[in-house]
């Protein structure tokens, strides 16, 4: 009896743990950091997802390049914004089959929506009605100067910049974020078993 109590104490702290642990990872990759940096690190083995009901933004470049994970690397197209903001932001990550509780999604809601500076991710796809605003398409990515400092791709490789964009109905699959400063109004973090995505 005494060993059957000890042991879900343990599962029940593992399972604490665990929670912690997910949660600071999620926040981690929406982009609490000190400086926008282009998939320069390496990124957990999981992709995630996102979503907006709009996204306006200032200052955009796009380009090809790659995330990489300790195993593989990741096709993903770099979407930098100098200034950006989400309406009803959604971001939520899938944990599959861990020992004992099987599949766990973390999910950060901010119905209040999302603002974020020198805002950088690295994405596998996206969907939504688009407009870019004096837009640039097929730029040179090395000389790309119109989204966050620093954020260009290779010399010589395609790129697409504009002064603005909007995206409505915004869907993404993403491999990283980051940001220089991000806000996230009325947030709600939540971890429950299952797959409770957004979208």
């Amino acid at each position: 009896m005494g060993e059957t109590t000890s042991g879900r104490t343990r599962w029940r702290l593992f399972g604490l743990v665990l929670v912690a642990g997910m949660v600071g990872v999620v926040l981690m990759f929406t982009g609490l950091s000190q400086g926008a940096i282009a998939a320069s690190f390496a990124v957990a083995g999981t992709s995630y997802k996102a979503s907006a009901d709009r996204l306006d933004a200032q200052g955009v470049v796009q380009y090809g390049s790659v995330d990489r994970s300790a195993d593989q690397a990741h096709p993903v197209l770099v979407n930098g914004f100098r200034k950006a903001k989400l309406d009803n932001f959604c971001q939520s990550i899938v944990v599959p089959d861990l020992p004992g509780v099987g599949d766990i999604t973390v999910k950060i809601a901010a119905p209040g929506g999302m603002t974020a500076d020198n805002l950088v991710l690295g994405i596998e796809e996206v969907t939504g009605d688009l407009t870019l605003n004096n837009v640039e398409i097929g730029r040179d990515a090395g000389t790309m100067d119109k989204g966050p400092n620093g954020v260009t791709g290779g010399a010589g490789t395609f790129g697409i910049q504009a002064d603005s964009t909007q995206i409505s109905g915004l869907r993404q699959t993403a491999w990283s974020t980051t940001a220089s400063t991000l806000k996230l109004n009325q947030v709600h973090i939540t971890a429950g078993a299952g797959r409770h995505e957004c979208f």
